[in-house]
Parts: structure tokens; sequence; C-alpha cells
């Protein structure tokens, strides 16, 4: 099963940076192959914000919907993803967001999963390593992004 981690230092908060990760409806503006996202419920577990998502995810002609359990705890800048239904057999993402410093913080990102269909799993796993990469990239470019109209 393909699974990816990466681990930097970022310029910007822990609190931001969660905020941006958080703000899960705004993924079709900036995260790569995620076309759609609609939020289905919304709940509070004790101090966790916990969502239920579908993501269309699409690259060319090729289009899949899942539907995930996310849980968003803003005291601790976690974020966890576990999808309820869809085009994986397994798939979780793990998002940590650990200060350090002022205005800087730690960013960790995990991604494990598997597709049902062996011809996606195939797919996925010759570009897993950049989609992944690109994902990951494309927060701290949004966080730079707002960071920088802010600062206007």
């Amino acid at each position: 099963m393909p699974a990816y981690k990466e681990t930097r230092i970022v310029p910007y908060s822990a609190d931001f940076m969660f905020a941006i990760a958080a703000d899960v409806e705004r993924y079709p503006e900036f995260v790569p192959w995620c076309t759609a996202l609609r939020v289905l419920s919304r709940d509070r577990e004790g101090g966790k914000d916990v969502l239920t998502a579908e993501t269309v995810v699409g690259f060319r002609n090729l289009r899949e919907r899942y539907t995930s359990r996310v849980v968003l705890d803003p005291k601790a800048h976690t974020i966890d993803v576990t999808q309820i239904e869809g085009v994986f057999r397994h798939m979780e993402t793990h998002w940590r967001f650990t200060p350090d410093g002022a205005n800087r913080c730690e960013l960790a990102f995990a991604i494990s999963f598997e597709f049902r269909s062996r011809v996606l799993s195939t797919i996925a796993g010759n570009a897993f390593g950049l989609v992944v990469r690109r994902m990951a990239q494309a927060f701290e470019a949004r966080a730079k992004a707002l960071s920088d109209k802010s600062a206007q």
C-alpha cells in the first residue's frame, strides 16, 4: 500500500496552517486534482469538529468520488481524515502542526491509501510520490498567498 510522510518547517504559525488545512470547502481552489468538495455534516465531539465530506478528485477524464470522516482538533493542531465510502479500500491522511517559534511551525503530513481497483492502483502508484508532494506544497503555497494578501 502506498504511503508517504513529509515533515518540514514552514514560516507560518501552527494556528495559521491549521486554519488553512481545516478549511476543507476551499480545497478545490488550491489542492491539485481536487475538483469538488462538499461538507455533508458537521458535529462536535469532545472539543473536536467532526465533518463528513464528499470529495471528487480527477485527472484528465478520470473522476472519482469518495466520502470521508474529517476530525479537526484546533487545540492539538491536528487533522485526521479516513475514507468511509468510495473508491479506496483504505485511505488515511494525517496533518500535524507543531509550533516552532513565534511565526514558524513544523508541518507533518502523512497519507496512506489503496484503491479498490487494480487499474487505479497501478496508475496512482506510478505517480504517487509526485502527487502527494504537490498536494503538500499546495498548502504551503496557499499559506504564502494568504499571508501576502493580508500584508497588503
